[in-house]
């Protein structure tokens, strides 16, 4: 290789291939080629796997014999966004769409491509006080892999296709067998047929078999006809049976909301449903009924910023806990006869002290009520689990045991305030035990996600909990396996995932970037689902309606995803297709009256910029942020916007369909606004329900 005489550059420096500034660099010299019309290139290998960059002069052919042998990366630079083209043709169509093809929004930024401007993301990034090379890099891709070299050197750096966990789980299958997670029907042994007796070899012998997953109507009649034996039966068929009815993606009623739907979750119960959307609302419903809903009161979070993060039902239904990105939680008495304002919990350490810059940076992500309705947790953003006092107004432990945000929290018991959990954008899970704070340190942790933690859940038993990761995986880890907080400091394992530049705000993550950790602890990983955009959440199955059987997950696809203990799918719930026709049906019908009226009644019609704005919304795809699964009725509530624009959102009802009856005409589930007023639509009649009471 020469040097083009048109640059001072008499030999090209070796560069460390690990040092991300000179590759970097690199690429900024590419860069600088291209608009000069020069070519540029990079070699690998020669001097102990080295890179090397330099110009090249096309008019000679006196390569360096030191990189004969050296492995060439072709530096693309395209003016404008299109596809990196694998010069073969055979395997770029894998490389760009690694992630199973899914589509995702990415804001109008083309990921690996540099741009000559700044995105309106990018220039949001900086007036937050960004700098313009983490702007560069993160947003616009430019410090990943895929975006670096060509598609021919992807392919040669490409991660073992054997890291992915391998499903169905052994793990996870004995767990399901154990009765840990719901009633198994063992194999059993049944006595050879006729035909059995013509071979020898089954002469006088029984035959083991797997045990027949009989259909639910089939078993209601053995119910009803007194055929299950003794009381261990029938707790055997009672728990098997609502295993099986597993909610779906016909929806019953449709609330439509003029804002992003955060978040939504019965009460354990199932008497209360609470949900919240961006513009500072909490609504609460009375679902004593669950086949007919009540709303009764509706509080704002009178100092709410940017969103709501968060909110936790007190135990006993009579208080709700929401917080917005603030330091303050609010506490709002579920009584609809107290009309008065929501309490104001200050957590920040500087409480109140609204000249410190500090207290206006505060901002909490996740809320919890301990078991006894005494205390609540939370996760802030100066990377810190707060737990608050209710009655005492005091902060009685500010524990600092993460690197980065701590998205999520929880306790690990209802009967115990004592063990408490903590999701990290550093992607590790802190246990920590109340009675053993002493030097302030947590007692163990959980390592295996690659990307930072979305949301944990406690199954409620001290022992399992659950997580979502920005790695698109949701796993399942249990207390015993915990890593010693000693060998975790020894160890280190968040060298392995701390200089991620993966953004789930605006980029869609790429496949080729997950690993298995080398200190993974977890016991069974679920994926399938996407998490993007803002922080999904996921749950454990309640024992009264599904009989503890199965976790699920929200996902950017607008799908809630259900599966068995053993990482095996146990259902899909697509909630655009289950609601899309009523709720455009809806538009149809107001855009009808908005005609006869003229436009000129307000009160009656919805205004026709605003009407537009919602129609294009509900053709838009959705992200699904939460799901609750009804305690004791098999039913699903998926909370949801669209993911476009985030300016609308759903809750959306989904029952189990035991009975598909061909006489029964397809219909529209009903639709509602946020306060349960019924929105007329064109030919729409009552959708045939289960009764469930």
């Amino acid at each position: 290789m020469s040097q083009s005489p048109d640059h001072n550059a008499a030999a090209a420096a070796d560069l460390n291939i690990d040092d991300a500034d000179d590759i970097f660099a690199l690429l900024q010299s590419a860069v600088d080629a291209a608009g000069n019309g020069d070519e540029y290139r990079i070699l690998a290998g020669g001097n102990g796997g080295q890179l090397l960059g330099g110009y090249v002069d096309n008019d000679e052919d006196d390569d360096d014999d030191e990189y004969e042998d050296a492995e060439e990366y072709e530096i693309e630079i395209e003016e404008e966004e299109e596809e990196i083209e694998d010069d073969e043709g055979e395997d770029a169509e894998d490389d760009d769409n690694s992630d199973n093809g899914d589509d995702d929004d990415d804001g109008g930024v083309d990921e690996g491509t540099p741009t000559p401007y700044l995105t309106r993301r990018q220039l949001n990034l900086l007036l937050q006080g960004e700098t313009l090379h983490n702007v560069l890099l993160s947003v616009s891709d430019w410090g990943r892999a895929e975006a670096r070299f060509s598609a021919r050197s992807r392919r040669q750096n490409r991660r073992d296709p054997n890291r992915f966990p391998k499903v169905p789980s052994t793990e996870g299958r004995e767990l399901m067998d154990s009765g840990l997670f719901g009633a198994s029907e063992l194999p059993g042994r049944v006595k050879s047929t006729i035909l059995d007796m013509a071979s020898d070899e089954h002469v006088g012998q029984s035959t083991r078999v797997e045990a027949r997953r009989r259909s639910l109507p089939m078993r209601l009649l053995d119910r009803e006809m007194g055929r299950q034996g003794t009381f261990a039966g029938r707790a055997l068929e009672k728990g098997i049976m609502a295993q099986s009815m597993v909610p779906g993606t016909s929806a019953d009623m449709v609330m439509r909301y003029d804002a992003a739907v955060y978040l939504g979750q019965f009460s354990d119960d199932g008497n209360f449903f609470y949900n919240a959307t961006k513009d500072f609302h909490v609504r609460m419903y009375d679902t004593s009924n669950v086949n007919e809903w009540h709303h009764y009161k509706t509080v704002e979070h009178p100092l709410g910023r940017w969103t709501m993060t968060d909110a936790s039902l007190s135990p006993d239904n009579r208080w709700l806990a929401f917080t917005s990105m603030m330091p303050q939680v609010c506490l709002a008495p579920t009584d609809p006869n107290d009309e008065g304002e929501p309490y104001l919990l200050d957590l920040s350490a500087v409480q109140g002290d609204r000249e410190d810059p500090y207290y206006h940076s505060f901002s909490i992500f996740s809320v919890r009520f301990s078991g006894d309705g005494r205390e609540i947790v939370a996760g802030t953003n100066d990377n810190t689990i707060v737990v608050y006092d209710i009655e005492s107004r005091q902060v009685l432990h500010r524990l600092q045991g993460h690197d980065s945000d701590v998205n999520a929290v929880c306790f690990g018991d209802k009967a115990s305030p004592h063990i408490l959990y903590s999701g990290s954008d550093d992607a590790t899970i802190k246990v920590w035990d109340r009675r053993s704070l002493g030097d302030g340190r947590p007692t163990g942790a959980f390592v295996g996600h690659c990307e930072g933690i979305t949301y944990i859940d406690s199954k409620g038993d001290g022992r399992y909990i659950l997580s979502n990761g920005k790695d698109q995986t949701m796993r399942l880890w249990d207390l015993r396996k915990t890593m010693s907080y000693s060998d975790f400091e020894a160890k280190d394992p968040g060298q392995y995932t701390r200089y991620s530049m993966y953004d789930y705000r605006y980029q869609r993550y790429i496949d080729d970037d997950f690993f298995k950790h080398k200190y993974d602890n977890s016991v069974v990983t679920f994926r399938g689902h996407r998490i993007e955009r803002t922080l999904l959440r996921c749950h454990f199955s309640p024992p009264g309606s599904s009989d503890g059987r199965y976790v699920y997950s929200a996902s950017h696809t607008g799908e809630v995803y259900i599966w068995n203990m053993d990482a095996t799918l146990a259902g899909v719930i697509n909630v655009l297709k289950g609601t899309e026709d009523a709720v455009m049906n809806g538009f149809d019908y107001e855009d009808r009256e908005a005609e006869v009226g003229g436009h000129n009644n307000p009160p009656q019609t919805t205004p026709t910029r605003e009407r537009m704005r919602q129609r294009r919304a509900a053709s838009t795809p959705l992200c699904v942020r939460d799901a609750s699964w009804h305690p004791t009725e098999p039913v699903i509530v998926a909370s949801s916007f669209d993911a476009d624009t985030m300016e609308s959102g759903l809750c959306t009802v989904h029952s189990c369909d035991m009975v598909n009856d061909g006489d029964l005409t397809e219909s529209l589930p009903r639709l509602f606004d946020g306060k349960l007023k019924r929105l007329p639509a064109r030919d729409i009649t009552a959708r045939p329900q289960m009764r469930w009471r």
